[in-house]
């Protein structure tokens, strides 16, 4: 039996089994922003039958349906701020640095930065912040299904919602995520073949590293069972034979570079194996934390232009 077959089977029946038939989408744009060079449109899609994500595109003013652009889905970050989601990748409020789906738009891509459930628009009008996020998780868990299955469907639709958009490249699409969002990037991953490129920075935790050091992370990350058969890096390799790249700091608590290197090595063997060695790149950047730092941006950059080269930016 192909192990990685089996794994895979495993790690769907643990996430929950297997994801519905997607409803119609009925996109519905909210409002646009003109910006230097570019546009950002509120939009909102159906993910599951009533349940509506608020997300944010952003345009590059020379891309039409006449000239569509490669598109790259911008998953946000945790960090413990659950007022915070779309609007800081969109570069409306927020850390600078985490401004990445304006600098990819400036590269000529449509970029588009949805809510992820429990933050921003998303959140409860009862329970806030963290309440709602254990809530959710609990929630899912009760029923048989976990946080991280609610957000790979919610991230399948995302990128439904790319490729029904004319100005988009369907064939040439990607994701990144810093944190939540690089978490999210390797958990779609496997199920998601229409993502072409794939890059994460600064998140991949894994469970023998949580429980040794008692560190608590994201609900999105515990897959209840996934332990007994294998461990996180085992589903990042399942994105073989695709591109990915991956970030961390030497100094990040939330990946301890002892594991960060233990898991790099099995990821290289999956690459390996399907004869894909050069699309599979890392890169620790000594001396730093769980942080997006100028290095790091510039080999995630690099990724995309080298897999899903637009026309060219401003």
């Amino acid at each position: 039996m192909n192990v990685s077959e089996d794994f895979r089977r495993n790690l769907l029946r643990c996430l929950g089994g297997e994801w519905p038939e997607p409803c119609p989408l009925d996109p519905r744009l909210e409002d646009s922003i003109a910006r230097e060079g570019y546009r950002i449109d509120k939009v909102t899609y159906q993910v599951e039958p009533g349940e509506r994500v608020p997300a944010f595109v952003l345009v590059p003013d020379s891309v039409t349906p006449k000239s569509p652009a490669p598109a790259i889905a911008v998953w946000h970050q945790h960090n413990n701020n659950w007022a915070l989601g779309k609007s800081e990748p969109a570069g409306l409020i927020g850390d600078p640095t985490q401004f990445t789906g304006v600098a990819l738009a400036r590269e000529g891509y449509v970029v588009l930065c949805p809510d992820a459930l429990c933050f921003e628009e998303r959140q409860d009008s009862i329970l806030r912040g963290g309440d709602f996020e254990r809530f959710a998780f609990l929630q899912y868990l009760v029923n048989g299904k976990c946080l991280a299955w609610k957000y790979i469907l919610d991230m399948h639709r995302a990128i439904d919602y790319l490729c029904s958009r004319p100005d988009v490249n369907a064939d040439a699409i990607g994701c990144y995520g810093h944190s939540l969002g690089s978490i999210f990037t390797w958990l779609v991953g496997p199920w998601e073949t229409r993502l072409k490129c794939l890059v994460g920075n600064c998140a991949l935790p894994t469970y023998s590293a949580i429980h040794s050091t008692r560190r608590l992370a994201g609900f999105g990350i515990f897959i209840p069972g996934l332990n007994q058969y294998s461990d996180t890096p085992d589903i990042a390799a399942l994105i073989a034979p695709r591109p990915l790249h991956l970030n961390f700091g030497s100094e990040d608590k939330h990946s301890p570079v002892i594991e960060v290197r233990k898991a790099m090595e099995k990821i290289e063997k999956a690459y390996y194996k399907c004869k894909a060695e050069d699309s599979f790149t890392y890169f620790i950047e000594e001396n730093q934390g769980h942080v997006l730092s100028e290095q790091m941006w510039e080999r995630a950059k690099s990724k995309f232009l080298k897999y899903l080269p637009p026309k060219g930016g401003w």
